[in-house]
Formats: C-alpha cells, structure tokens, sequence
C-alpha cells in the first residue's frame, strides 16, 4: 500500500466520483438505495468501505441511520464534507477488524470492495467481523461480481475492461491463487503517461456462502442485480443476501 489509506490516498481520493461517474447515476443507485432501506427497516446500516457516501448519503436520506467503515481518511474526508455527510459517523480502519459502535440490522458491501481483501483469511474475517455486529436477524449484502474466467483462452492472463484513446484499463487473474490485479493506464493530451494497479482476490459466490456459514449466517437470497433478476449460469454479478440466526 501508497500510504496510511492504502491504495484510496488523496490522489485517488480527488477524482473518484469522477472516474466511476456510472455508479453515481440514478439507474445504479437507486435500485441499491431501495433494496438496503427495505433490509434495513426501522435499524440501523453498517457500511464495509463506504468511500465518498455514493450508497451511505442517499440511505441517510431515506431516514435509516448509516454508519461507514472506511480505511481511507481521504475518501471519508469528502464524505464528510458533502451535504448531509456530517450525520453519517465513519470509523477509520479495516472493515476485516475495525468495530463501528453499536449493534446493526443491516450491513453491506458493494461495487466488489469485498476483492478489496486480498486474501480468504481476511475475507473470512469480514464476515464474522459482520456477524459480531449485526443485530439477531439481521442481514448481510454483497455485491460483487462473477469471476470472469470464461474469457481467459488458455494461456492468457489479462482480460480488457476498458480500451479508449487515453485510457486502457485490464485485469490480470493469477488461477491457482484467486489473485487478480486491475491496471489503469492513462495518457494526458501533452503525451504524458500514468500508470496504477490495485491488487484484489476474486471470490465464488459458493465460497462467499461456506464464508457466511462459518460466522453464523445463511443465504437467504441471491439476484443478479439490485432489481432482484433471478442469478442464472450466464450472470456476471450476483447481490447476495445472508442472514444472521435469530437467536
């Protein structure tokens, strides 16, 4: 890692909302914002890696109290500073350990942060960090994507997810360790280049579920997306639903 808020420092941090400016439109947030307020009922949220507040600040706004856990000051620093994020209470660290203060009904995690741990120790870790905090009954949701496997023709490594004038962006999968890291290359209009990779683990959703049980939880329900269409064989993300037991 850069710097004390790993690979989300300042640099990162300034120009996020703008370079995933997608996952901010309504047709992405909403569908996530409706699907959470419904778990979260009358309770509070509990959010691993809340960034810059693209899901926490609109829940906020439909009256579920949101609280975030997030290793990067810099990301929590901009969700502070937009409006309403002064009621939305982070606690800094790593949302494999880190404890937020108070019990939960709900907690989730989206846009893959959960690749963000780079190893099954620490993926496992989250989600029995998750149960210990989740009130009896209380969910666990995980957005993230399918491995995309089924485009590596054997012998190839590295899969394109974005090729543009000046921007090429691609994932390279290591298949016996569940190691991947994505790349963004990016070129200036006076020629000059920058270059950044960030590490992750993918994670099968069948592994995510033997993760769950080992804390305590079971699958309650699996979509492809927020808008709850049935998983199927051909789907690239799943939003996955664990329940803590009731008692």
């Amino acid at each position: 890692m850069t710097d004390e808020d790993g690979y989300f420092g300042e640099s990162i941090a300034a120009t996020y909302d703008e370079s995933t400016a997608g996952m901010f439109a309504p047709d992405a947030v909403e569908p996530a914002v409706a699907l959470l307020a419904e778990l979260a009922g009358a309770g509070r949220a509990l959010e691993l890696g809340i960034g810059t507040g693209r899901i926490a600040l609109p829940l906020a706004g439909r009256g579920v109290e949101v609280h975030g856990i997030e290793l990067s000051r810099a990301m929590a620093d901009r969700l502070h500073a937009k409006p309403g994020g002064d009621a939305v209470g982070v606690t800094i660290g790593d949302f494999a350990s880190a404890t937020a203060p108070g019990d939960f009904t709900l907690a989730y995690l989206v846009f893959n942060t959960i690749m963000n741990l780079t190893t099954q120790d620490d993926q496992v870790d989250c989600f029995r960090n998750v149960a210990r905090q989740l009130e009896p009954g209380g969910t666990f949701v995980v957005e993230v994507m399918v491995p995309d496997l089924r485009r590596l023709p054997p012998g190839q490594n590295a899969v394109p997810f974005h090729v543009g004038d000046r921007r090429l962006g691609f994932d390279t999968y290591d298949l016996a360790t569940q190691a991947m890291s994505s790349h963004h290359v990016k070129v200036t209009e006076d020629g000059q280049g920058s270059f950044r990779s960030i590490p992750f683990r993918y994670v099968w959703p069948a592994e995510l579920d033997l993760m769950a049980r080992l804390a305590g939880m079971r699958l309650r329900e699996r979509w492809e997306d927020w808008e709850r269409k049935p998983f199927t064989h051909d789907s690239r993300q799943h939003v996955s639903v664990w329940e803590k037991a009731a008692g």
